[in-house]
């Protein structure tokens, strides 16, 4: 028997491609889920741009037939918008039908009256809860979830004799042949359980295990505390690494360390000809027209973690002085700071580009974000998948975990998960014990 999937806004929003991932079974969406997009399709916002595609795109398909009775679809499924019911199927005393939400349910629970094997597709926790009280079976959008318990870490630790070690130092290089399985820029850490240990990373090309690069260098002074940070500030520096993610609890130096190599290759070594540091607005994308004053204050507002870093990175300066710096490379430009809203429509050749609170982000809103880049230009993302603010993604959905579970791999591509955070023995003991 095929199922019929009925499909809530907010999974519409979430995936543009949705509704053709169904294989060939039944997607309804019913009259309640039309209206709420025309009220979306004039916000200038993510939700705004993917309201108006979808209704493109069903407004194309009125060509195949009628969609209140239901047409093909190019995967041999079908596709329906369903009426309102002419009863409700609603307990009446508890749930009337008259808001958007207890209209889809409804008319998902007179198709299960019909004898239709429904299943009750939203991205909402809440709405989820109240579907399957009233008798639907209920799931998650699952197409973009990934295990966040077994995420590629980007590192491994491999336990060898002391000559091989000896053997690494000497020659610059080791096979990897007998020491496992990796990952294209995976960090892997030798050990003979003993005194001796070595950092090395994974070259794909020639399969084997060899020494940082980036060792030796202190990037604005800042100096890698643990094994993860060293791995990080590999990847940041390197020429050859295109894309970089790193997830971890707050606190880890991920913003930190980010903004320094990126300062370093551009300020110092003019590798890239731009730093751009970009945060979602919370809600993801939503317009900041609301906060009194120009679009720089407004900024302000949302930027205070990316100023609180810049002035630690320049803290040997006196106040003014500090001041006075990072003025002058955000007239100048070679800094710039702004809301994620204003990256659509760019292409951006040789920048260094840092998209901070990725988790905050969509695959789809991730995917955008890496397809403005242009030749030459490094993208590093970061976050913490645990600390999201967008009410339909969690540490499994979202773009940042997405992208490091999809990218893995890529020569191109490098990750880092931190552990432990290195802001103030205060902060490690409150993300230990809170």
């Amino acid at each position: 028997m095929k199922k019929t999937f009925v499909l809530d806004t907010n999974v519409l929003i979430h995936d543009i491609e949705c509704m053709y991932n169904f294989a060939d079974n039944k997607v309804v969406i019913p009259i309640a889920v039309i209206e709420e997009l025309d009220g979306l399709k004039t916000s200038l916002d993510e939700r705004g741009r993917n309201a108006r595609i979808i209704s493109h795109r069903i407004d194309a398909l009125r060509s195949k037939g009628k969609l209140n009775d239901g047409v093909s679809l190019d995967n041999k499924g079908s596709f329906k918008v369903e009426l309102d019911p002419e009863k409700s199927h609603m307990p009446s005393e508890q749930l009337k039908v008259s808001s958007h939400d207890n209209r889809i349910l409804n008319t998902a629970l007179a198709l299960q009256k019909n004898g239709e094997k429904v299943i009750f597709i939203s991205k909402d926790i809440n709405l989820r809860i109240k579907a399957e009280v009233l008798g639907l079976t209920v799931q998650d959008y699952e197409k973009e979830k990934v295990n966040v318990e077994t995420l590629y870490s980007g590192y491994s630790t491999v336990t060898v004799k002391k000559e091989t070690i000896d053997k690494l130092y000497a020659d610059k290089k080791i096979s990897a042949d007998k020491l496992g399985t990796f990952s294209a820029n995976e960090f892997v850490v030798l050990t003979d359980n003993g005194s001796n240990s070595s950092l090395t990373k994974y070259d794909k090309k020639t399969n084997s295990l060899l020494p940082l690069t980036q060792q030796e260098k202190h990037p604005w002074g800042i100096k890698p505390l643990n094994k993860e940070q060293r791995f990080a500030m590999e990847l940041l520096l390197s020429d050859n690494i295109n894309l970089v993610t790193l997830i971890g609890v707050a606190g880890s130096g991920k913003t930190l360390l980010s903004i320094a190599c990126g300062l370093q290759k551009t300020v110092e070594d003019e590798t890239y000809r731009h730093l751009l540091i970009y945060r979602p607005i919370i809600p993801v994308g939503r317009d900041i027209g609301y906060l009194p004053g120009t679009k720089e204050e407004k900024l302000s507002q949302w930027m205070g973690a990316i100023n609180d870093n810049m002035e630690f990175l320049f803290r040997k300066n006196n106040p003014q002085e500090m001041k006075n710096k990072i003025q002058y490379l955000y007239d100048t430009g070679i800094i710039e700071v702004e809301a994620l809203t204003y990256l659509r429509g760019r292409t951006l050749p040789q920048q260094y580009i840092i998209i901070d609170d990725a988790q905050n982000l969509t695959p789809l809103e991730a995917k955008t974000i890496i397809s403005r880049a242009g030749e030459d230009t490094k993208v590093v993302l970061t976050g913490d998948p645990y600390q999201i603010d967008n009410p339909y993604l969690d540490a499994s959905s979202n773009g940042l975990t997405y992208i490091a579970e999809r990218f893995r791999g890529q020569e191109l591509y490098g990750n880092v998960i931190f552990h432990k955070t290195e802001r103030s023995r205060l902060s490690a003991l409150a993300a230990e014990l809170l």
